[in-house]
């Protein structure tokens, strides 16, 4: 019977490792550029340390494992604009946590439902970063909400470009839920900004007859 190796073995070995492959795929630290290391012990560490945040989005509770800024807004950007999938874990593990906060806290029976990403966004990266994040956590088999289709946004551009009230306007009826009425749903996205989406999403589970009992994201602009 193979014995398991102590902690500090571990970690040393796990360190030689990422010494080898930084000789070929040299990356560094995006929290504070320390050499062979996506993340760095450090920076991990800290990002674990941080506090979460809860805001209200159309009368449902919200749960952020993050605030968004610094470097949980550096993480995402890279996982979403630029597919690094290797920072997804110190990111998917306490948005995960909180899913499982919410079932617990929840009537047997809820559903999960994820928040989807746009339509060019998604083609744009190849996956979705809500189901990388709850996946690296431990969380699978979710349902997702259904975009809409034939509705024409308002103003140009992406949301970014948009005005408040266009946003709204462009958001609005965009989403819908199925196989809903009488239950209740955890709504989950990546962030949380405006949080027009979010009230969306929450909008579409009651228009379907269902209970929203609580919101979750990885990260949120605190409110």
């Amino acid at each position: 019977m193979t014995s398991t190796p102590p902690p500090s073995d571990t970690r040393s070995w796990w360190a030689a490792v990422a010494a080898v492959v930084g000789l070929f795929l040299p990356v560094s630290c995006l929290g504070c550029a320390a050499p062979d290391h996506a993340l760095c012990p450090r920076c991990r560490a800290d990002l674990a340390a941080r506090p979460g945040r809860v805001r209200l989005v159309a009368g449902a509770r919200l749960d952020a494992a993050f605030e968004y800024e610094g470097l949980v807004r550096t993480l995402l950007l890279e996982l979403k604009l630029r597919g690094r999938v290797d920072v997804a874990t110190p990111l998917g593990r306490p948005t995960a946590a909180l899913v499982r906060q919410a079932l617990a806290a929840a009537p047997p029976g809820t559903r999960v439902l994820r928040v989807p990403p746009s339509p060019r966004g998604r083609r744009r990266r190849g996956f979705d970063p809500v189901v990388l994040l709850l996946g690296r956590g431990g969380v699978r088999g979710t349902g997702r909400l259904r975009r809409v289709r034939g509705r024409r946004a308002v103003g140009a551009g992406g949301q970014k470009e948009r005005t408040a009230l266009e946003r709204v306007d462009a958001t609005v009826g965009t989403l819908r839920a199925v196989g809903v009425q009488g239950r209740d749903v955890v709504l989950v996205d990546d962030v949380v900004t405006t949080g027009v989406t979010m009230a969306e999403a929450v909008r579409a589970v009651r228009a379907a007859g269902g209970r929203v009992v609580r919101c979750v994201a990885t990260a949120s602009v605190e409110s």
